[in-house]
């Protein structure tokens, strides 16, 4: 006679090791990086955050931290930067801001120059997204979401930045092209995606030229003009991405809807054909003295 086994129905785990295993996932879930957590705060970028956690200037829970792979729970965690608590992510905002020349990208200055915090006053701590030199002007974005300034910034995401420049004299469509195939800089390589000669401003003696890049090194552009025999009288950035900074005056800002937001990272930059620019820069070589001169060559030949 064949002996029969009883099966044995798998047992059931009992509901405390189950919201145990529930407590321990959601903690792990709610933990992010130290970085992530200071720039979801708004207080700066997630690169800018990696420098104060290596300068000894946060503090998680009474303690000095150093290490930036370092997690942390923003709701429960106490965390300082530079003595100050931050608060946990809230509602990300976003503004356009007209930069003046002769302000420093910054919210403060510890020598006591203008910034461009003396201009926007919210209830977010806002930072700007990348820089503007000293004496450049032009939009400039200002937000919390450190996110989102990390993807307008970095270099692999490829937003354009357009800026307008006013030369020292007159363009050398030979000497433009090279911004096109790349020149070193301190710093390294660069290129332009797009330069264009044009017409800007009520200026007859200087002449504009239209450059788009998709770097954001330390006075790039106008390292890259000097580096080809230019000096930049004035730089003015004039959209980031599709988003332009229109009628937009000097010191003003505006928030930013989803539309805006959208435009900055859908711009596509055609490449400058490089026998359209010198075609441009010979036809503008003519001054309008110059010209004069021609028409009245002309005249005389017609009358004889």
């Amino acid at each position: 006679m064949a002996k029969t086994t009883k099966t044995q129905r798998p047992k059931k785990k009992s509901s405390s090791s189950i919201k145990k295993k529930t407590s321990n996932s959601s903690k792990t879930s709610s933990l992010i990086r130290l970085n992530k957590a200071i720039a979801e705060s708004g207080v700066c970028s997630r690169r800018k955050a990696d420098e104060l956690i290596e300068n000894g200037q946060v503090m998680v829970n009474g303690k000095k931290v150093y290490e930036l792979g370092i997690r942390v729970d923003p709701q429960k965690d106490k965390i300082l930067v530079d003595g100050k608590l931050i608060s946990a992510k809230g509602k990300n905002v976003y503004y356009a801001f007209h930069k003046p020349k002769n302000v420093v990208t910054t919210m403060d200055d510890p020598i006591g120059r203008p910034t461009v915090g003396d201009y926007i006053k919210t209830k977010e701590r806002l930072f700007p997204v990348g820089r503007l030199d000293w004496d450049t002007e032009g939009l400039l974005l200002m937000t919390n979401d450190g996110k989102f300034a990390q993807s307008v910034a970095h270099p692999k995401k490829e937003v354009v930045k357009t800026y307008m420049a006013k030369l020292d004299n007159h363009v050398d469509a030979t000497k433009l092209k090279k911004l096109l195939t790349g020149v070193t800089i301190i710093g390294g390589r660069v290129s332009a995606k797009s330069v264009d000669i044009v017409k800007y401003g009520s200026s007859k003696k200087y002449e504009w030229v239209k450059i788009c890049i998709t770097e954001g090194k330390n006075r790039q552009v106008r390292k890259m003009f000097e580096k080809i025999g230019y000096d930049v009288l004035k730089l003015k950035r004039v959209a980031i991405g599709g988003l332009r900074l229109g009628q937009l005056k000097k010191g003003e800002a505006k928030k930013l809807t989803p539309a805006d937001i959208e435009k900055i990272f859908k711009q596509r930059v055609e490449p400058t054909p490089v026998k359209t620019l010198m075609k441009k820069a010979s036809a503008m070589k003519k001054t309008p003295n110059r010209r004069k001169k021609e028409t009245r060559s002309s005249k005389r030949r017609s009358s004889k």
